[in-house]
């Protein structure tokens, strides 16, 4: 008899704080990553953090409104998401008052 060995972690639930983001596994663990780990989430409400679904057989999860995925993986090896140059060059200016030279 063959027994199939899963070796790809996957999400049974997920809760997202004001400080974290929470990942129940299906093998029974539970990892956590900073909320600040994704640029996206942590720049919104909490209404819209917690409207997300969990993607395939849980492999991640996926905030549609947001544009934002985070996998399984990358929430275990520590991939986190980077915010684009650009996006933090505007964020910087648009928090100085503008483009002031």
């Amino acid at each position: 008899m063959d027994t199939a060995i899963i070796d790809e972690p996957r999400i049974a639930a997920l809760k997202v704080t004001k400080d974290s983001i929470v990942a129940q596994l299906v093998d029974g663990r539970t990892i956590s990553v900073p909320l600040a780990w994704s640029w996206r989430l942590s720049d919104t409400t909490p209404e819209q953090r917690n409207d997300f679904e969990i993607m395939g057989n849980g492999q991640g999860v996926h905030w549609r409104d947001l544009d934002e995925d985070i996998s399984a993986r990358g929430m275990l090896y520590g991939i986190s998401a980077r915010r684009p140059k650009r996006a933090a060059r505007v964020k910087q200016l648009t928090a100085r008052g503008g483009n002031r030279k």
